[in-house]
C-alpha cells in the first residue's frame, strides 16, 4: 500500500480493494443525492413551496456544485483524494440531513442553505472520486472507468426506488434522509479505507503552483476533453429533465409510458457503461468515443424526427451513445498525475455547465416551439463532443502500474 509520500507501487490485490472501495464511493454518493431529490415532492408539501421555488432548491444544488468544482482542484491537489473524500462524504449525508430538517421544519432558508452546502460536498466528492478511480485505472493497467460511472447509475436507481418506497410509507424526509446518511456513514468508512494516497498527492511530483492550476485554462487538449464532457452531458441530462416530458406532450403517449421510457434511458445507459470497458480496452478511447457520438446524434434524431415507435429504438442508441462521455473525459483528464487535480477539475467545470444551463435553454426553446425542437440543440453538442473526442487519446509511453 502507498505510504504518506505515494512512493511504494501497489500490488493488485491492494488495487482490486481500492478499485472495489471506489465503486461503493460512487455508489453512495448516487444513493443520497437521488434518495433526497426523489423527495421534492413531499418537501415541496412540507414548505408550502411554490414550483419556481422548489426550482430554486435545485438550482441551489447547482450553484453548490460549480463552488464545490472550482475549489477541488486546489484542494485536492494539497490534501489528496482521500483525505478529501474523509471529509466531503460525511459532509454529503450531514448536509442531507440538515436539508431534510429544514423542510420538516417548514422553513424555506433552511432547506436552501444546506442544499447549496450539499452540492459543494457532491462536487467535491466527485472530483476526488474521480481521480482516485483514474489513478485506479493506472494501477490495473485497464479502463474500468465506465464501471465507476455504471456504480453512480445504480445507486440513483436504488436511491429514486427506496425514495418511492418511503413517500408510498408515509415515512417522514428527516427520518428518511437519516437512515440513508448512515448508510453512506458506515459504508463510506469501510470504503474508503483500502484507497491509497494518490499520485498526484504525493512527493513523487513537484507541486503545482497557484499559475499553473489557471494556465489549465488556456491548455486547448483540456478544453477540448471539456467540450466532449459538456457534449456528453447534455445529452445525458436533457434526457433526465425532458424524455419523458417530450414523450408525454410530443408523441402523445401516456404518463407511466413517458415514465417507462425514461428508465429505458437509464437502462442503456447503464448497460453501456458496463460493456464500455472491454470496447475501450479493445479500441481505444477516441474510436470509443466517436461511435458514441454518432449513436447517440443518430439516437435523439430518431426520437426529435422519428414516429413514436422509432422513438424507443431512438431512446436506447440516445442512452447507450451518452453513456462514456462523462467517465472517459475524467480518464483522459488524468493522465497526468502531476496535474490530474487541475485539469479534473476544469473539465467538470466545463462540464457541469450542461446541467446548469441546458435546462433552462430548452426549456424556453419548448415553450416557443416543442420540447422535441428545444432538443435539437443537444444534436449540435453531441456533434461538437464527437469533432472534440481526438483530444481523450491516452498518452503513450506509459507504464500500466506506476507508483501511486
Amino acid at each position: 500500500m502507498a505510504n504518506r509520500t505515494g512512493a511504494t507501487s501497489v500490488d493488485p490485490g491492494e488495487a482490486r480493494r481500492w478499485r472495489n472501495g471506489v465503486f461503493v464511493v460512487f455508489a453512495v454518493i448516487g444513493l443520497v443525492l437521488a434518495s433526497y431529490l426523489g423527495r421534492l415532492p413531499q418537501i415541496r408539501d412540507d414548505l408550502h413551496a411554490s414550483t419556481l421555488q422548489v426550482s430554486m432548491l435545485t438550482f441551489g444544488i447547482a450553484i453548490g456544485s460549480v463552488i464545490g468544482l472550482v475549489a477541488s482542484g486546489p484542494v485536492v491537489s494539497r490534501v489528496g483524494s482521500r483525505r478529501t473524500l474523509v471529509v466531503s462524504l460525511p459532509a454529503v449525508g450531514v448536509t442531507a440531513i440538515a436539508a431534510a430538517a429544514g423542510a420538516q421544519a417548514g422553513v424555506y432558508v433552511l432547506t436552501l442553505a444546506p442544499l447549496v452546502l450539499l452540492g459543494a460536498a457532491v462536487s467535491m466528492s466527485d472530483v476526488a472520486m474521480n481521480l482516485s478511480g483514474a489513478d485506479n485505472e493506472r494501477a490495473l493497467g485497464r479502463p474500468v472507468m465506465p464501471l465507476f460511472h455504471a456504480s453512480y447509475s445504480l445507486g440513483t436507481v436504488v436511491g429514486a426506488v427506496v425514495a418511492a418506497l418511503a413517500q408510498a410509507a408515509h415515512i417522514g424526509v428527516l427520518t428518511h434522509m437519516v437512515s440513508v446518511s448512515a448508510v453512506l456513514l458506515v459504508a463510506g468508512w469501510f470504503a474508503l479505507r483500502p484507497l491509497p494516497y494518490a499520485a498526484h498527492d504525493a512527493g513523487d511530483h513537484a507541486p503545482v503552483s497557484a499559475a499553473e492550476r489557471w494556465s489549465v485554462w488556456r491548455d486547448p487538449r483540456t478544453i477540448a476533453i471539456g467540450v466532449v464532457m459538456l457534449g456528453m452531458g447534455l445529452a445525458e441530462g436533457s434526457a433526465n429533465d425532458w424524455l419523458a416530458l417530450a414523450m408525454v406532450d410530443d408523441h402523445h403517449v401516456s404518463k407511466p409510458v413517458g415514465t417507462f421510457t425514461f428508465g429505458l434511458f437509464v437502462a442503456a445507459m447503464t448497460l453501456g457503461r458496463v460493456l464500455g470497458t472491454s470496447m475501450l480496452a479493445r479500441f481505444g478511447r477516441v474510436r470509443v468515443l466517436r461511435a458514441c457520438g454518432v449513436l447517440a446524434f443518430v439516437g435523439l434524431a430518431l426520437v426529435i424526427f422519428g414516429p413514436a415507435w422509432a422513438a424507443y429504438v431512438g431512446v436506447a442508441a440516445w442512452g447507450v451513445g451518452s453513456s462514456l462521455g462523462f467517465p472517459v473525459g475524467m480518464s483522459a483528464a488524468a493522465d497526468d498525475p502531476r496535474m490530474a487535480a487541475a485539469r479534473v477539475s476544469v473539465v467538470s467545470t466545463i462540464g457541469y455547465v450542461a446541467f446548469l444551463a441546458g435546462p433552462p435553454v430548452i426549456g424556453v426553446l419548448g415553450q416557443y416551439f416543442s420540447i422535441l425542437g428545444g432538443l435539437v440543440v443537444v444534436l449540435v453538442a453531441i456533434v461538437a463532443a464527437t469533432v472534440a473526442a481526438p483530444a481523450a487519446r491516452e498518452r503513450r509511453g506509459r507504464s500500466s502500474v506506476e507508483k501511486i
